[in-house]
């Protein structure tokens, strides 16, 4: 499995605007073919800091939802609200009975 991680830095006046963004697309993003896992944390310190954590099935569904219309569309309003360019990781899942806790 693999799992995906975003770190969005948002402007400080934007924090709510991207909450509702997130909240509005949540459902769909977890209902893409091979997703598992859809979560958004928040810094404890820097409130406007924000990350994505997905579970995938493998890269093949995580690249589906990548280049899919939806992402574009989600993307391009997301964009707008950030303060910092996003920065992403995809790692590989080696422990499973770790993130079954969740």
């Amino acid at each position: 499995m693999i799992v995906r991680l975003v770190k969005l830095t948002v402007q400080p006046q934007k924090v709510g605007d991207f909450m509702q963004l997130f909240h509005e697309v949540r459902n769909t993003i977890a209902g893409f073919d091979g997703c598992h896992r859809v979560e958004l944390l928040q810094d404890l310190e820097k409130p406007h800091v924000f990350f994505t954590y997905s579970i995938w099935e493998n890269e093949h569904y995580l690249n589906q939802y990548r280049f899919s219309e939806f992402f574009k569309q989600t993307w391009a309003r997301t964009k707008p609200l950030f303060a910092e360019k996003a920065e992403a990781w995809s790692v590989l899942l080696v422990d499973r009975a770790a993130a079954s806790g969740f």
